[in-house]
């Protein structure tokens, strides 16, 4: 059984909110806001889950538009040249303000699952899981958690240097653990995967129940298995040797504003937009 699509109409969208009952809040953070709630008073439990985002940007709305996806080459001139400069910009401004409420402990400490915290050592770094805002925090089938990391040095997948895959694989090791212990689901019946590109330029992992129907998010070209970039890490030829060093492909929206800022440029054989000077570097 499955939910019929929304009504579109905007006028049945403008009275959508006043037939919401039982609305119940589960969190808020930054602009962001969940919530579950029912479409009639009477049920016995939530048969939605909202997610709010006030005040939204245009970003957002190109987001969640209808857009066609196109499959796009990155090298590793590409990268360095122009998408590096481009997640610059996207770090900017406050961006990142609601990762760092959490990471940092000021918002939704409540939902923490685990911490693991920053030890000594270069292998040994933190990061903690919460429920991913898309869950419903208690169907197991369709369970979505997110690992945030504490390195503030890892924008995206293109940063993981082949001296990362021990702290990875121990990573990867402890997410599985917590996982299984605290909800019950064996090792064996977890994905772990990281998004390229990821909506926001701070690394992190997403872990999903086998058992939850792949959507566009965990589709090939966007979702990077997580066991399999810790091999294709240990392939690399040196230790030094990173993923900004190889040739991607992959998915985006044609609304995005890195097609339309990079890929479409060089597409019609122009000049991307780069904005301002910045290094091809890490922090």
């Amino acid at each position: 059984m499955e939910r019929a699509a929304f009504p579109s109409d905007p006028s049945m969208l403008a009275a959508f909110h006043s037939s919401l009952a039982n609305v119940a809040n589960l969190g808020a953070n930054d602009i962001y806001a969940w919530y579950l709630a029912n479409l009639s008073p009477v049920a016995s439990a939530p048969d939605l889950k909202l997610n709010l985002v006030y005040p939204c940007t245009e970003a957002h709305i190109k987001k969640y538009s209808p857009q066609t996806v196109r499959v796009v080459t990155e090298t590793p001139e590409i990268y360095a040249k122009y998408v590096r400069p481009y997640m610059q910009r996207k770090r900017e401004n406050g961006r990142l303000d609601w990762v760092y409420n959490i990471t940092e402990g000021r918002k939704e400490q409540e939902d923490i699952i685990l911490r693991a915290s920053r030890d000594l050592g270069k292998d040994q770094e933190g990061f903690l899981l919460l429920p991913d805002m898309n869950w419903d925090r208690k169907t197991m089938a369709s369970l979505r958690i997110l690992g945030l990391v504490e390195r503030h040095d890892l924008w995206s997948l293109r940063d993981l240097k082949q001296t990362d895959v021990k702290w990875l694989k121990r990573v990867q090791e402890k997410i599985m653990d917590a996982v299984e212990r605290i909800y019950g689901v064996e090792k064996d019946l977890l994905k772990l995967y990281v998004h390229y590109q990821p909506t926001y330029y701070h690394f992190h992992i997403h872990i999903t129940s086998t058992q939850h129907e792949p959507s566009a998010t965990q589709a090939v070209l966007k979702a990077f298995s997580l066991p399999n970039l810790i091999a294709q890490l240990e392939s690399l030829s040196s230790p030094s040797a990173s993923l900004a060093d190889t040739t991607l492909t992959y998915t985006m929206g044609d609304v995005s504003e890195l097609w339309t800022e990079v890929f479409l440029p060089l597409k019609e054989g122009k000049t991307p937009y780069q904005g301002s000077a910045v290094a091809a570097t890490s922090e």
